[in-house]
Parts: structure tokens; sequence; C-alpha cells
């Protein structure tokens, strides 16, 4: 059996440690590539000046576009090359980290995430976009970033609802690493570069993997509403500093090395519901974690755990609680048909799914968590 694990080649997150960034730099030479939005920049001006002139690199600021897309990405690689860039620095959200993946190819790559919304920040792919912001394909690189830095200062003083969804993006992590070892399913560890061209094959998960993913809910049950307490007052605690962690390290190498499964394949059909647009990636990720217990009939103990604590934290547990107040049969059907497309991550639950049992898993999970919200909300 060929397994495959990959992870950052350091991790390093504290208070402040944005005045550090320089000495990371330094180790590839003076100049970098910084990737990332005016606000962003904006937002750590004064930390990236004094890491700057404290170890004596350059920030190459590259007027971002916002997109990660394939024109931006070329233009980009162009600035770096002009510049003479010796690394380069993914600063910000989902967006600014994954052009700075692909602008990077592999090597080396600084990330810097300024929220901690999703656990994209460790991994060796990306999601491209067109210009206008469709989807257009994933890539998938050599080698996971060279640095993943978090200033958790820069994390507490962000708004509440990012850290939040980042929970809800981390909760799905220990239940479909557990359905895709059930299933001996393959995980995205296994899909370097090269893997489209054939020059690899596919690969399971590892039980390191597994240690992640289940380290990561017990994290989140533990520190997930003291974590949220204390970003609502902006100061950093070990709560904090715990689910940060979590959101980030565990859960990115949790869902890279431990597998997708049927919480975030939902997701992708639930993002058809004009209604859910609103709503961030790790929010409807909570609500599809919901459905996958229900597809998988997990114990109803099981279940009431993970409903009170997207109760706690305020994630959701309905579909009105993503913005969708009533659903068609068509809509429902055309959710659980886009769920169950060949390529998604559904197939990767240990028992074969069908559309039909999808859509009964959406509208039962939306039942189960009406109630169960009315009836805590009662007491």
């Amino acid at each position: 059996m060929r397994k495959a694990f990959i992870c950052p080649t350091k991790y390093v997150q504290g208070e402040d440690e944005l005045l550090n960034l320089g000495y990371f730099v330094s180790t590839y030479g003076k100049t970098a590539l910084l990737i990332a939005h005016p606000d962003d920049i904006a937002r750590v001006q004064d930390k990236l000046d004094k890491t700057a002139e404290k170890f004596g690199v350059k920030f190459v600021t590259s007027s971002f576009s916002g997109q990660c897309s394939r024109q931006e990405v070329a233009r980009l690689q162009e600035v770096a090359k002009e510049n003479k860039c010796d690394c380069t620095i993914g600063l910000g959200g989902g967006k600014a980290i994954d052009t700075a993946k692909c602008v990077a190819q592999g090597d080396a790559l600084i990330i810097v995430p300024t929220i901690v919304a999703t656990d994209a920040p460790t991994s060796h792919s990306a999601v491209l976009y067109t210009p206008d912001g469709a989807f257009d394909d994933y890539a998938y690189f050599k080698q996971s970033p060279s640095v993943i830095l978090i200033d958790t200062t820069v994390i507490a003083n962000a708004p509440v609802r990012f850290l939040v969804s980042g929970m809800g993006d981390a909760l799905s992590t220990y239940f479909e690493a557990r359905a895709t070892t059930r299933a001996f399913a393959n995980v995205n560890a296994g899909l370097p570069c090269g893997y489209r061209e054939g020059l690899c094959g596919p690969a399971k998960s590892t039980n390191a993997a597994f240690i992640f993913a289940k380290t990561c809910y017990e994290m989140l049950l533990e520190n997930g509403v003291k974590a949220k307490q204390a970003c609502e007052c902006k100061k950093v605690t070990q709560a904090l500093e715990n689910i940060i962690e979590t959101n980030v390290l565990l859960s990115g190498i949790g869902f890279e090395s431990g597998g997708l499964a049927a919480a975030h394949a939902i997701h992708d059909g639930l993002t058809i519901l004009e209604g859910s647009h609103k709503y961030m990636h790790g929010e409807k990720v909570a609500f599809g974690t919901i459905i996958q217990l229900v597809l998988e009939n997990a114990p109803t103990e099981e279940l009431h755990e993970v409903l009170d604590f997207c109760l706690a934290v305020g994630l959701p547990v309905c579909l009105e609680d993503i913005g969708v107040d009533t659903i068609t049969d068509e809509k429902l059907m055309q959710v659980a048909e886009k769920s169950c497309i060949p390529e998604e991550s559904v197939h990767s639950m240990p028992f074969p799914i069908t559309v039909d049992d999808v859509a009964a898993a959406i509208i039962t999970a939306d039942k189960i968590g009406k109630e169960y919200k009315m009836k805590k909300m009662s007491k």
C-alpha cells in the first residue's frame, strides 16, 4: 500500500511574530516579492518596516489584483524576475496565499496568514480562478510552503467571524479523515505537481495524519469557545493560540494527508444555492459535517456533541443558518448531484453514495439542526 504525508518545512506562530519575517527572508537572500492586498499590507505596515530594517531585507510590493488567475500569476512572476527576488511571501487571506503558491511553484515560499478562516495555508495546492472570479482549475506543487509564519496579535485583532469560520473548516477534519481511513481512500498528499502527467500514483493516509485530525477535533471542543471570547476581546490567550494552531496546522495537515470526504463535497454542492453565497467556506463546511454525520448514521451522542459545539461558537446547524430559508425538490437534487460528481470527495466515504442518499441526508440534517437549536433556545 502506498501512503503519503506532506507538511510545511517550518511552522512558527507567536505574538508580534511578524517582526521576525525579515529573518526568514534573509535565509534566502535580501529581496522578497510580497503578494498581498493593499489593505492587509496597511494593517501590518509598521511591523513590515521594522523587520525589513532589522534584518536588512527589502519587500517588493506587487500591486496584487486580488484574484488568483493565470494572468496575475504570470505578471507577478515577471515582477519577481525583474526585481531578482530571492523568495515569495503570500500575506493575507486565501487568494493572496494561493497566488503566492502559484508564483513560487513550490520553492522559497513564506506564507503569512492575517486571518485563520481556512486550513489552506499549509497545503501544497492552490485554486486558480479566471480574472472575473470563476473557477478555473486546481494546482499542485512539489512541496508545501517552506515557512508558515503567524502573528497571533494580528489574528486576535481580525474579525471574529474569520476565526469561527476556520473552526468550521477544522470541524470536518476528523470526521472526513475517519471516513477516508475506513474506506482506504486516496488523499491529497499523494498528488504532487507531476500527478496529472502520470509520474506517480495516488496514495493512502498515514497514522500520523489521522492523529493530527483527531487532535484537531479535541482541541476545538476544549478551546473553541474560549478562543472566540479572547478574539472578541482582541487578546491573545493560550486558548486562542491553540485554536490558531488547530485551524491552520492540525486541520491543514489533517485534511491534506488525512483525506476529505462528504463534508467538503456537500459544501461544494451547497454553493449553488444563492442564499449561501454570503456565507464563508468554513460556515458551510460545518453544516456539511452535520450532513455527513447523518449520512453515515453516526451515534446520537456524537451528533449532539457536534451540534452543541456549533451552537456554542456560532456555526450553522441548518439550511436557514446559511441563508436558505426554503429549498425546492429541484434545487435539492441539484445540490446533491453536484456533491456526487465523479471527482468529488464524497466517494471517499466507506460505503457507496448516491444522489438520493445525499438529498435525504441534507433534508434530515436540516430538520435535526432546526429542532435541536429550538430546543436549546427554549431552555
